[in-house]
């Protein structure tokens, strides 16, 4: 990934430490994130299929694209407020999963 990525989760877990803390509390709001960040990338392909009759078609694949992007970057950012390197982890997953494929 581009260092871009990297950087910009450490200084998003920056500027939250800033603003709200670093307690047991804002790292479990940190990690609860995802499921909201999730839910909206599932409201965004319920809305690319059409699924609710009252809505219609509302989304669009680039949406929920976007909406998924926003899960990995929520958490990069709560693999870091853990106090660890998310681009270590990152690598460590990518290449377990890699080994299961050879």
């Amino acid at each position: 990934m581009d260092e871009l990525i990297w950087d910009a989760a450490r200084a998003s877990r920056d500027w939250l430490d800033g603003a709200n803390g670093t307690g047991d509390t804002e790292l479990t709001c940190r990690i609860l994130k995802l499921t909201e960040e999730a839910g909206e990338a599932a409201a965004a392909w319920i809305g690319v299929l059409g699924q609710n009759p009252r809505k219609g078609v509302t989304h669009s694949r680039e949406d929920v694209a976007a909406e998924l992007a926003d899960v990995v970057f929520t958490a990069l950012v709560a693999i870091e407020s853990l106090g660890l390197d998310a681009r270590s982890v990152v690598s460590e997953c990518a290449a377990k999963v890699r080994s299961r494929l050879s």
